[in-house]
């Protein structure tokens, strides 16, 4: 269990948290969710089906993608946390950025939220000092270069060896610097190769020792439609498949697109496992 605010997060079950891009170049939905109408009614969608955790993301990650400022990132962020603050002041957000700055003012201007870093604090070397003072729950992402480099020929002498090498150490740090509620996201597509992110799917329970809640981040990535053929726009049966893999895995929170599928996709694994007690 972590404590976000008033909120406890309770991860005996697994929990879903529904994906509101306010970017105009995300792979999937980039430029969907931009206006103050449009972002409210993706926060209720994602409300009214199921999710746990809404997640804001204002800087696009997809392999190549621009670079984007603090200032513009923070300026796509403020309107659409305070929009939804104001509407749903019962949601759980969870803040997708990289930049200590960001999590702090955001925290400071709204209120507790959860921080998703895809760096694992490697871009920032204030992150760990921030969460620290912030006392707020971090994801900690494992990812091997930058959103621009990641995908130039990744390669790993022992994939799931070095990334949980990359979790330990930097519990450390974490731990050094008050960090109290963490959750583990292996980084599906950053810095990984299709062969690789399907090894980390399978593997998925070898991150169990950590003793902390792992995020599954799949939903419509390139390692579904490269690998079946399509595209993101046909990807949805193929994450709904993997994500089921991921549960038995041991997964305890998926990061989706799609809610209404996922939370369905819980039920299902709720049920099966309750048939084993």
């Amino acid at each position: 269990m972590i404590k976000c605010g008033n909120h406890s997060i309770n991860f005996e079950t697994p929990l879903v948290m529904g994906i509101l891009n306010i970017t105009p170049d995300s792979f999937y939905d980039g430029g969907s969710y931009t206006e103050e109408k449009t972002i409210l009614n993706r926060a209720e969608k994602i409300l009214s089906e199921g999710a746990d955790i809404i997640d804001i993301g204002a800087f696009s990650t997809r392999p190549g993608a621009d670079d984007v400022s603090e200032a513009e990132e923070y300026n796509r962020m403020t309107p659409a946390v305070k929009t939804i603050r104001k509407e749903f002041p019962n949601a759980i957000l969870s803040i997708d950025t990289f930049r200590s700055n960001i999590a702090k003012r955001i925290v400071n201007e709204f209120g507790d939220c959860i921080i998703n870093d895809i760096s694992g604090g490697t871009m920032d070397e204030k992150m760990f000092e921030t969460m620290g003072e912030l006392q707020v729950p971090y994801i900690m992402m494992h990812i091997k270069g930058t959103p621009q480099t990641m995908q130039k020929n990744p390669s790993y002498e022992n994939l799931i060896g070095e990334i949980k090498t990359f979790f330990e150490e930097r519990i450390v740090k974490l731990t050094d610097c008050g960090v109290k509620d963490v959750i583990l996201d292996p980084g599906f597509g950053f810095g990984k190769t299709l062969e690789h992110n399907y090894e980390i799917v399978a593997r998925l329970n070898e991150f169990s020792g950590f003793k902390l809640p792992i995020l599954a981040a799949l939903s419509r990535k390139s390692m579904i439609y490269k690998y079946l053929g399509g595209t993101p726009d046909s990807s949805l049966n193929g994450t709904t498949a993997l994500n089921m893999m991921c549960l038995e895995n041991g997964a305890n929170l998926l990061r989706v697109h799609d809610v209404k599928e996922a939370v369905e996709c819980v039920k299902l694994h709720n049920m099966i496992k309750s048939q084993l007690k």
